[in-house]
């Protein structure tokens, strides 16, 4: 079994992909500040897979301390899913500094020196997989999410240049970008803004979490062994 980090792994797409990765034979570490009840559920019934370490990743500088706590405690480190992020809107002229410095800290800083130590002990297995969660926002923009969008960007941007670096040491770097999905978000909307969204996708639909931890959990897999330094929309098409 190997070992799997997944930051924002408490809730939505994150423990989606905890319980998806668990259900295949990883032992899957969650990183989130609180449990919830769901992932408390879910570790129940996966004592052996699943486990939880509470961790603030606004916390920058605690960072390697995180990594290392993980790596001594379950051992090498095999996958790094980057999923934690804030979706904190509004419009760029009026938004607080403070707001956009947490966006930044949080969608991007975090990530990348999170990535930086755990990345250290996939150098020394010669393997690894590190799957960063983007967004449709990082291409397509959206009214109210400047700020969301630019650091969904740079992860790709990240996600690219990592894979060339880390390439040769056996390890894939890919970014998974998910459009609205069938989530709390989504079934707080009114019927019309819903099927404005439906109508827009080619197929007529939402994605839902599931898909999004499907896809997570092939880049996993040694069928993913060859795809590196490459983004996987699941949108239902609503890009096309």
């Amino acid at each position: 079994m190997a070992n799997v980090i997944v930051t924002g792994g408490s809730r939505g797409i994150g423990l989606a992909i905890v319980q998806t990765l668990a259900a295949n034979d990883h032992t899957v570490v969650a990183i989130a500040r609180q449990e919830t009840k769901d992932l408390a559920a879910a570790r129940e019934r996966s004592p052996d897979s699943i486990y939880f370490v509470p961790f603030d990743l606004s916390q920058v500088g605690k960072l390697h301390e995180l990594a290392r706590g993980v790596r001594e405690r379950f051992g090498p480190i095999y996958g790094l899913i980057n999923n934690a992020g804030l979706g904190t809107e509004g419009i760029l002229a009026t938004m607080p500094e403070s707001s956009i410095e947490k966006l930044i800290e949080l969608n991007t800083l975090a990530p990348i020196i999170l990535t930086k130590y755990v990345v250290r002990s996939m150098m020394n297995e010669g393997a690894g997989r590190i799957v960063n969660i983007s967004s449709i926002m990082a291409s397509t923009g959206y009214s109210g999410l400047s700020v969301y969008g630019a650091t969904k960007a740079s992860m790709i941007g990240f996600t690219k240049s990592l894979a060339r670096e880390v390439g040769a040491l056996g390890i894939t770097v890919n970014a998974v970008a998910p459009g609205f999905l069938e989530t709390e978000l989504t079934a707080s909307m009114n019927e019309a803004q819903r099927k404005q969204i439906e109508r827009r996708s080619a197929l007529r639909r939402l994605a839902g979490v599931q898909d999004v931890a499907e896809v997570v959990s092939f880049l996993l897999s040694d069928k993913a062994g060859n795809i590196t330094g490459t983004v996987l929309t699941i949108d239902a098409g609503g890009t096309a």
